[in-house]
């Protein structure tokens, strides 16, 4: 079984809609490098407000 790690430890990204930092999750693991949202409200916020 794999070592727990601390949050702190994992990587960190900031959102390109709120701006605000987020941390790597298990279910982004294959796609890191592609992600540029924290969730996916901040991820609809901002193609809503492109289209404006």
């Amino acid at each position: 079984m794999a070592k727990m790690r601390k949050k702190s430890d994992l990587p960190t990204k900031i959102c390109q809609s709120c701006g605000l930092p987020f941390s790597w999750r298990r279910k982004w693991a294959r796609d890191w490098e592609t992600v540029k949202y924290c969730s996916d409200r901040c991820r609809r916020a901002r193609g809503a407000a492109s289209a404006q």
